[in-house]
């Protein structure tokens, strides 16, 4: 492509930092690279420079950038037809739908039907709704450290920093602590403890509340943005059993983890759960263009043929998007890309646990499939983390972020943890160049501590 020279770059930077507004920074001094073009598992910006996507996006672009099926498709739908109302039947929503049920927890039983959204946010808000209206019951139960979404009941069920900007928001939503083996809220000392003292927490706030007051438990089957916390064997199951038990609708946000991140379509299947719904996003479309929605079981689902469903929105299933939808996930069947994602566990968790003994902020390196991240800490015996839990802003690690860049990296993180997620398309030497390079710049952020 033709190289822009550096003035231009920084009058589009000057640009941005005067007309548009970044979403979870403070806007003072921001300043990026300008982003022209994507391939592959990488990024180009406006002056050439190369960057491996190492963060696929925001766990997004899971089958890289600018794969030419999806391209095509979007192409050949912006020819066709550029919107439909909703109500109106369309043959990508159809056929999309259809492909989501054949690869769902329900596939091969009572299928499922989709909600189409336009982000994850939304379809947890929607999920919340129906689970609602089928029950008539009102309270939700979600996780702290966990992120759903920005929108008014999503940033509410959100269990982190994001969410206070969004208070007081809509009721009868509380929070549980879910476990968290690095730093156990219950002082366990085994998995097992973990699991089993997490279950009991629950219980007692489900006994509290009322647990025929609660409509419905929203829970990320790995933790996303807020570290990659992947549960000890047995606590997702157990959950599933407990709202079972009191009539509880189970409703997975795999947002993040569907699509292939942790080796199956999604987590649930992984972790062999089968909740009651399933919100979606990002890797749809490998983020390509905004579409989201939920997937309903159809024993839920069908309570809606005889009464109006409580949910709409303008670009529900807009056709661009399902058009793009559709061609990506028929790309990851006859590419194998789930299969080709789940191989590069190996070398990630191998790579990531090298690092983790090299460098002495490293306080543990976890993760599944695709997707992993490092916690970093000022002192590994007392794990006391390298920057204050919803603290930091624009302070040291933004640092490691420019180390990264510098070395011809992208990816991001929250407060002290990093992520590590590359495309499921990357190459084993892909991968290993993106683990050089972390591994070099924390080597220059630790000498500058």
């Amino acid at each position: 492509m033709p190289r822009t020279n550096m003035s231009a770059t920084a009058e589009i930077q000057a640009k941005h930092a005067k007309y548009v507004l970044s979403p979870w920074l403070a806007q003072g001094g921001l300043v990026a690279p300008v982003i022209a073009r994507g391939e592959g598992s990488y990024l180009f910006d406006a002056d050439g420079k190369k960057y491996l996507d190492f963060g696929s996006g925001l766990i997004a672009v899971n089958l890289g950038h600018g794969h030419p099926k999806v391209v095509a498709a979007i192409q050949e739908q912006a020819s066709l037809l550029g919107y439909a109302a909703p109500s109106l039947f369309h043959d990508k929503r159809a056929l999309l739908g259809e492909e989501l049920s054949a690869m769902s927890p329900w596939a091969g039983g009572e299928g499922c039907r989709t909600f189409f959204t336009t982000a994850g946010a939304d379809a947890n808000d929607d999920a919340v709704r129906i689970a609602r209206a089928v029950t008539g019951r009102t309270k939700v139960l979600s996780a702290y450290r966990s992120f759903h979404g920005s929108s008014g009941t999503s940033i509410m069920l959100t269990g982190e920093d994001r969410r206070w900007g969004g208070e007081p928001g809509p009721p009868s939503i509380m929070r549980f602590f879910a476990p968290y083996p690095y730093r156990s809220p219950f002082h366990a000392t085994s998995p097992a403890e973990e699991t089993s003292r997490a279950i009991e927490h629950l219980e007692r706030i489900l006994m509290h509340e009322d647990p025929k007051r609660v409509a419905a438990i929203l829970i990320e089957p790995v933790v996303g943005s807020n570290g990659v916390i992947v549960y000890p064997d047995g606590y997702l199951p157990a959950l599933r059993a407990l709202t079972e038990k009191h009539g509880i609708i189970l409703i997975a946000d795999e947002v993040m983890t569907g699509f292939g991140r942790t080796g199956p379509a999604f987590a649930s299947q992984k972790f062999g759960v089968v909740p009651d719904m399933l919100t979606f996003a990002k890797g749809v479309t490998s983020a390509y263009l905004p579409l989201g929605g939920v997937l309903v079981r159809e024993k839920i689902a069908s309570t809606f043929d005889a009464r109006a469903l409580p949910c709409g929105h303008t670009y529900s299933g807009h056709p661009m998007c399902v058009a793009a939808g559709l061609a990506t996930v028929r790309a990851y069947k006859e590419e194998k890309v789930f299969e080709r994602g789940a191989a590069l566990e190996g070398v990630l968790r191998a790579g990531l646990a090298n690092i983790a003994e090299k460098h002495r902020t490293v306080g543990e390196a976890r993760g599944t499939g695709a997707f992993f991240a490092l916690e970093l800490v000022k002192d590994r015996a007392t794990k006391e983390p390298l920057v204050p839990w919803h603290g930091d802003g624009p302070g040291v690690m933004k640092n490691l972020y420019v180390e990264l860049r510098k070395r011809g990296v992208y990816t991001f993180g929250k407060f002290n943890c990093v992520m590590v997620a590359p495309p499921l398309t990357a190459t084993k030497a892909e991968v290993e160049e993106g683990l050089g390079a972390l591994d070099d710049a924390l080597t220059a952020f630790e000498a500058a501590l």
